[in-house]
């Protein structure tokens, strides 16, 4: 505790600015979200900042004991790609138990909600990856903790290919075939899953981490509570501000997606919302509170913003996703970190949003086909991915091995 508090305080204000040492010196707020909100309806509720995934964390630090096992296993897995495929062989036996355990899906899953989530990606792919893109992966880096894990991490060092898995991640979770056999969510959240322990494993080795980072070990539960309300919860926020339609059995099945996401993470399911008021009740006490701008989220922000360099240097492409990130976050994330109002594609994204939202809708309530919209979401899905991934594809994900090397 007085190590704690003695980082603390020489993090203040010469490194932050006012909003960023609030984030670091301002006390925590008790946990209060019940249980009764959550899956089952009951649990210990216990704060989630201090529980971890102490399964998947013995595996993996077992692991780290022989850091060349750790580079075996990583080539194992890499062919390891689809749902209902077999492990490799050679896999060590305590790691392979743990897969496959991690990878059964919890027995309160529901195909007829499942297929109900097909139909709501189906009809609107594109505003997920808007959302996913633009309000998901810029309000990371106003995530304090967040931001400073990537940041630290091996994540940090090349962010691009962090950011190709990140955006596999939002687009096997939207596939068609998403939790099937032939689908490949189940293997990249257990992939995810086991990234985070090596990073829980690193992270706390590095001198630059544990010199801004008020917790003595990354990605707690809530920790993955909080980006997970940074993509669905985000996600329904704005179709609710847009005025999308959406079916009833739809956004059930568009959350029940994410709920199997979460425990797939790990979460236990004390933690995981029951309903959308539920998640939105959580959101306010987790996510809502913390958003706060840090030297390492600025960082982060202005390599997000130049990700089209390879594309046009970023002359047209940083305003494109900096007037994204005003429209889908707001005035006050884009003023934190100085993301100018664009003369042109500012207003047009203001005027023409919510027109383009309704013709789409539209088309879509006179009988245009949802899997034609399907189609064209799917062909830019595939684009951003290919472009991210720099054409190695498929995209692996992998247990990481060592932290930022500008940073050990």
């Amino acid at each position: 505790m007085e190590n704690l508090s003695r980082r603390t305080a020489l993090k203040g204000a010469g490194v932050l600015g006012a909003a960023g040492a609030a984030s670091l010196v301002a006390p925590a707020v008790p946990w209060t979200w019940s249980p009764a909100y959550s899956i089952p309806g009951t649990g210990a509720g216990t704060d989630p900042r201090k529980v971890w995934d102490p399964e998947a964390d013995e595996v993996i630090a077992r692991l780290f004991r022989n850091p060349e096992q750790v580079y075996r296993v990583n080539n194992l897995l890499k062919g390891w790609t689809r749902n209902g495929q077999a492990l490799p062989a050679g896999l060590p036996r305590e790691l392979r138990d743990f897969i496959e355990h991690a990878r059964r899906l919890p027995s309160w899953t529901d195909w007829d909600r499942l297929d109900a989530a097909v139909r709501f990606n189906q009809k609107h792919g594109l505003y997920l990856g808007v959302i996913y893109g633009f309000a998901s992966g810029m309000m990371s880096t106003v995530i304090p903790r967040e931001a400073r894990a990537v940041y630290y991490s091996k994540g940090g060092w090349n962010l691009k290919d962090r950011i190709s898995k990140t955006a596999k991640f939002g687009y096997d979770v939207g596939d068609l075939d998403a939790f099937r056999p032939g689908g490949e969510m189940i293997v990249t959240a257990v992939k995810t899953r086991m990234a985070h322990a090596g990073v829980r494993h690193l992270l706390p080795q590095s001198a630059h981490w544990n010199a801004v980072a008020p917790e003595a070990k990354p990605i707690s539960q809530a920790d993955i509570m909080v980006t997970w309300h940074s993509l669905p919860t985000t996600v329904m926020r704005n179709f609710d501000k847009w005025n999308v339609p959406i079916a009833a059995d739809e956004s059930a099945g568009f959350l029940h997606s994410w709920q199997i996401t979460a425990r797939l993470l790990g979460v236990q399911d004390e933690y995981i919302p029951a309903s959308w008021a539920a998640a939105d009740s959580q959101a306010q006490q987790v996510l809502d509170p913390i958003l706060a701008p840090t030297p390492e989220g600025r960082k982060l922000a202005d390599m997000l913003l130049d990700l089209g360099m390879n594309l046009d240097l970023s002359l047209i492409s940083r305003g494109v996703l900096g007037a994204l990130t005003r429209f889908v976050l707001g005035d006050k994330v884009a003023n934190w970190y100085q993301i100018p109002r664009e003369p042109v594609w500012s207003p047009l994204l203001e005027t023409a949003w919510g027109p383009y939202v309704q013709i789409r809708e539209g088309l879509l309530n006179v009988g245009m086909p949802r899997e034609a919209y399907w189609l064209f979401d799917e062909f830019l899905r595939q684009f951003v991915l290919f472009y991210m991934s720099e054409l190695r594809m498929p995209i692996n994900i992998e247990i990481p091995v060592i932290n930022n090397p500008k940073y050990n």
